[in-house]
């Protein structure tokens, strides 16, 4: 008997997610964008925050999917242009795993002792109401929300709220699918494919654009081109392919519970060229990002 589908729990994302990792350019985008833009972006700001990590010190505050690769790499750029000043970095993130993983990184990490660390075991809306309650509306430099947006209940007012953390001259940083991406394409025309398991919001840069156009806060847009390797998805029985699957679709054991019609279908509109393309045989998926800079 066939398995019910269903959603991954907490511990199956981080699997999934690092698959997803493993086989894009999704960090190395990231990458060349903290080393060409970041050091601009960050030279004006007064006070250091990243996007649910937060605060004359600078305070940063990071909010998102777990990075904290990345988000360290930004602390970095941080001391770098603003030098001997002590960073105040808060994290807002729910699950554990990525917290523990974040705290043996930066335990590891000897060249951040003028850095504060303060985590936040929290979505973004209970990080929120817990600020609401105790009517402490800390200000920060810098936030960074890294594809985070898909799963927050109610995105135009959890960025204005996010939007209203930052001090003067202060910085929000939201990363973002592009619609340039394949992933666009895939939920526009074929989201029919994707299981009701996937109970995120299928949203990319222009839906985000919109929201701050309507909020009337300046911000610039950068895309950054990414791909994803998932030619291991259309190979039978391979492990690695299902967690790639397991990841797009959210569904655990996606091609093993899935009906065969809508494993076919997705597997079809993976390979349409507005997805992907095809190079030396391997079959990769467009990841672009978008990379938008929000004033305060």
């Amino acid at each position: 008997m066939i398995p019910p589908m269903r959603s991954l729990t907490a511990e199956e994302y981080v699997e999934a997610f690092k698959t997803f990792l493993d086989h894009s350019t999704e960090h190395q985008c990231m990458d060349e964008f903290n080393k060409e833009q970041m050091p601009n972006i960050v030279a004006g700001i007064t006070r250091l925050c990243h996007c649910m990590r937060h605060k004359a010190e600078p305070a940063s505050l990071l909010l998102g999917d777990f990075l904290a690769g990345v988000d360290l790499k930004m602390i970095r750029i941080l001391q770098a242009v603003h030098p001997g000043v002590s960073i105040d970095n808060e994290i807002v993130e729910p699950n554990p795993q990525h917290v523990a993983a974040y705290k043996e990184l930066v335990n590891q990490a000897p060249d951040l002792q003028n850095v504060s660390f303060v985590w936040h075991q929290l979505t973004s809306l209970e990080y929120e109401q817990q600020v609401k309650e105790k009517g402490t509306h800390k200000k920060f430099d810098f936030i960074h929300m890294i594809q985070m947006l898909y799963r927050v209940q109610d995105i135009p007012n959890t960025i204005k709220f996010f939007h209203s953390c930052l001090d003067h001259h202060g910085k929000l940083l939201i990363i973002i699918l592009s619609d340039s991406s394949g992933w666009a394409s895939l939920w526009r025309k074929h989201r029919d494919c994707l299981p009701a398991t996937d109970s995120g919001h299928y949203i990319t840069c222009s839906g985000i654009t919109d929201v701050l156009q309507r909020l009337g806060v300046q911000h610039r847009v950068y895309e950054l081109p990414s791909g994803w390797d998932i030619t291991e998805c259309f190979i039978e029985g391979d492990a690695v392919g299902g967690r790639m699957m397991d990841f797009l679709t959210g569904t655990k054991n996606f091609l093993g519970t899935a009906p065969a019609a809508l494993r076919r279908r997705l597997q079809e509109a993976l390979c349409q060229p507005e997805c992907s393309s095809t190079r030396d045989g391997r079959v990769i998926f467009s990841n672009n990002l978008s990379m938008i800079v929000v004033e305060s």
